[in-house]
């Protein structure tokens, strides 16, 4: 049975997506524009371990990119992510409402860095990321198909591997950047 808590964060969220306008995005050359990315991690452990080791691939694909890496909230990602390289996020229990959806405070602090994509990495219902995700309307939302969909993700990546993690992620990272590559040989 679903909490109070649970119960308010998708009434809010409901709330949230009937009011989402969501702007235009022009795949793939939006994506050879990008120069901020934020990564929504899972607060999964296990999971967590996983993406980490796809970060360098994250890394090379958006090379002139800074990438902020969004921990879910009361997760501890500090001794497992590194430092160099990344900007970690790590929202604290002032940052949220009572619900756990990130207060408006929170939002406008995000909004300081004009992410232009958004990675969702979370393969699991997670209200704190989709509170973020729908703050950013005019953003690239990446995610992995038959999850979330619209409003919340305008870019779905299905991927053949429904139970291996690792793969699922995999398959996220290489279709963003084959998407890229395409995008830059109609460039050239």
């Amino acid at each position: 049975m679903a909490s109070f808590r649970d119960y308010m964060a998708r009434f809010k969220l409901r709330l949230m997506a009937s009011k989402f306008a969501p702007g235009d995005i022009n795949l793939p050359s939006d994506l050879n524009k990008v120069e901020s990315v934020l990564v929504c991690l899972p607060p999964d452990q296990r999971e967590l371990t996983m993406v980490k080791n796809l970060l360098p691939e994250v890394t090379r694909i958006f090379s002139k990119a800074q990438i902020y890496l969004l921990a879910s909230p009361g997760s501890r990602i500090y001794d497992i992510f590194p430092r160099k390289g990344y900007y970690i996020l790590t929202p604290t229990a002032k940052h949220l409402t009572i619900s756990g959806l990130p207060k408006k405070s929170y939002i406008e602090l995000l909004n300081e860095h004009k992410y232009n994509l958004i990675l969702d990495m979370n393969l699991d219902i997670n209200y704190f990321a989709q509170a973020i995700l729908l703050s950013y309307p005019n953003t690239i939302r990446v995610g992995r198909a038959n999850h979330l969909g619209q409003p919340f993700f305008n870019l779905e990546i299905k991927t053949r591997y429904l139970r291996d993690e690792k793969n699922i992620y995999k398959s996220m990272i290489e279709t963003v950047n084959r998407l890229i590559d395409y995008g830059q040989s109609k460039i050239n």
